[in-house]
This record gives C-alpha cells, structure tokens and sequence, in this order.
C-alpha cells in the first residue's frame, strides 16, 4: 500500500510541478511587472486558493471538469477520477505560493540593470532571458519547491477530484487517511514518517534556495551581456 501511494503522490506532483512553473512564472512575471486595471483583482483570485477550505477548491474544479465543462463537451478529456485530475487540483492549490515567491523576487530585479542591457541593445525577450530571471532564479526556485511541498500533501481538493482509488489516484495523504480509518496505525506511522522527510527535504531545500550564495547583480549582467559582446 506505501509503494504504489508513494509512486503516484511523486508522479503527481512532478506533473503538478510542471503545471505550476508553466502558469505561475508568466503570472509572476505578469503581476510583477505591469500595471493594468483589474491587476488586484487576477492576484486575489491567483490567492484564493490559500484561504478557500480545499474541499471548496476541489468543488468549484468538480464543477470546471465535470461532464458539463467545455473540456469534456468541446474536447472529451475528462479528468475526473484520474491521476491527471489530482495533479490539475494540486497544482491549483500550490499555485499562490509559487506565484508569490517569484512575483516578489522578480520585482526585486533592479530596473537600472534591465535598462542598462535595453541600451546596449538587448531585445526585451534578451533582458528576461539573460538578466531578470537569472537575477530572480533564487526566488523562482523557492516558490516553485514551495508550491511542490503543498502538491504532494494536498487532500481535500484531491479527494474531490480525483477520490481515493488504490492504485489509481489513492495518493500518500489519502491513503494515511484510509489507513487510520481503518486502524491500521503501524501503517499510518509509517507513510507519516514518509511525508514528514518530504516536507523537511523540501522546505530545507527552499532555505538553501533563499540563502544560497549567487552572482551579485553586476557580475549576472556582465555575464550575460557584456561577455557576449566582447567574445
């Protein structure tokens, strides 16, 4: 019962992991460096999540990929009560975290530096590429093992979606559950154990994100300009 729970929570999560980079970096980015109308508006609803009770979150994603949602009557995928579901539900609620962690290190990027590449030459997608997400590496990467940390012990929000099929979309925290329904404590310690070391590796490996040693701005910016200059 630990295996194939173990298996599927880090399947899950990879895929979960992937879903988060994709969308909470152009929201980061989105977030941190335009201002438009209705800008508080998309970052309160990018937030929701982290206050919603997860069974909420996993009932409104119920009602976007039941039978009736264009997913299933445009395209016929239907994610409910898979492994696929479970990943979309952890991604939704690891989603704030990531976004916040990156929005913030990205509006820590000096403009004076963005703008000094901009008058050597550097194209908009070159100062992105080559200045502000290197410079905002740190910050992503925390964000994103943050958001992994809250996708590989989501419950509720699973539970929803995807239940608890042995095998199929029984993840670790489901199992937990299903193992201290059914008394089975030695069981039970054993997968808490598990998940415990999980959430320690991963917020351990957030700290040495945040406190690791990196290029100061000047030296990311001579190298990814300047040297390519000059070579």
């Amino acid at each position: 019962m630990i295996w194939p729970a173990l298996l599927l929570s880090l399947q899950v999560t990879a895929v979960a992991t992937a879903l988060l980079f994709a969308a909470g970096l152009p929201l980061a980015l989105l977030l941190a460096r335009l201002r438009f109308r209705g800008r508080v508006l998309v970052e309160t609803l990018v937030l929701l999540p982290l206050v919603l009770p997860p069974s909420v979150v996993g009932y409104y994603l119920l009602i976007a990929l039941g039978r009736d949602s264009p997913l299933v009557q445009w395209f016929g995928i239907n994610l409910l009560f898979t492994w696929q579901g479970a990943a979309l539900a952890a991604a939704v609620v690891g989603l704030p975290l990531m976004v916040q962690a990156a929005r913030a290190a990205i509006a820590e990027v000096s403009s004076t530096v963005e703008n000094a590449a901009r008058t050597l030459g550097a194209s908009e997608l070159e100062v992105l590429g080559r200045v502000t997400l290197p410079l905002a590496r740190r910050g992503i990467l925390a964000g994103l093992l943050l958001g992994a940390a809250r996708a590989i012990s989501e419950f509720g929000a699973t539970l929803m979606v995807a239940g608890s099929i042995p095998g199929r979309t029984q993840t670790m925290p489901l199992a937990i559950y299903d193992a201290v329904q059914n008394r089975q404590y030695d069981l039970a310690n054993q997968m808490v154990l598990i998940m415990t070391a999980l959430a320690f590796l991963a917020l351990w490996l957030v700290r040495q994100a945040e406190y690791s040693q990196g290029l100061s701005p000047a030296a990311w910016f001579r190298s990814a300009l300047f040297r390519r200059r000059y070579e």
